[in-house]
């Protein structure tokens, strides 16, 4: 198992075997339980589907709740599903816990950014401003926007627009403290989503690929 989803509680820091001190971000994570199992006999591939968070039913819909009460399994309310690469050893009930991972491990971190609502250019995309004295009336405006040789605005144009609320993916980040007593993960830096949000911490892929390429 490389996956596990948990909740960022917020951020800290400590002071490091070396001396140096180093801010992190403390995830609640797990324990989760494994609510399905696929099989590629069956479903085409191998996967595990992973459940977070316990919550009653009439906060479920009743297809959801369904599939909790045909599988034996406390209704969750975060679920994700990993795949796995060969058929696995884990069962329906079974449970995964930080013990999974390792100290000095380097993890991928995918969470939901904090919703700003509808930005202006200079919040969204740090534009600068225009001179605000003398009359100018192009205090925060955006500028041009279109161009005489197509005619029209260009696709992927940064402009105003819906900020946040969008997932992220922070790759490689070094595990540097686990509290198996309390389910937590001690991740060094910031991580994707504000405090109290669901995030799905698994192994990099990039760095795995890049030592195996080695």
């Amino acid at each position: 198992m490389t996956l596990i989803l948990g909740r960022k509680e917020g951020m800290t820091q400590f002071f490091a075997e070396d001396g140096t001190l180093v801010g992190v971000t403390v995830v609640a994570a797990g324990p989760c339980v494994i609510s399905q199992v696929r099989t590629a006999e069956r479903d085409g591939y191998d996967a595990v589907q992973l459940g977070f968070d316990d919550v009653g039913d009439k906060h479920l819909t009743r297809p959801l709740a369904g599939h909790f009460r045909k599988v034996g399994v406390a209704p969750k309310r975060y679920l994700r599903e990993e795949r796995l690469t060969a058929p696995t050893a884990k069962k329906v009930g079974d449970s995964v816990t930080v013990e999974a991972f390792a100290v000095g491990q380097l993890v991928d971190v995918t969470g939901t950014m904090k919703g700003r609502g509808f930005s202006g250019t200079i919040r969204r995309h740090g534009f600068s401003r225009g001179p605000a004295g003398h009359g100018s009336m192009n205090v925060r405006a955006p500028g041009s926007i279109a161009t005489k040789r197509i005619g029209k605005v260009a696709k992927g144009k940064r402009m105003a627009g819906q900020f946040g609320n969008v997932r992220r993916t922070v790759k490689n980040i070094r595990v540097v403290r686990i509290d198996s007593a309390r389910n937590l993960l001690f991740l060094a830096g910031s991580v994707p989503g504000p405090r109290g949000g669901y995030v799905q911490v698994c192994s990099a892929k990039t760095a795995a690929k890049k030592v195996a390429a080695k």
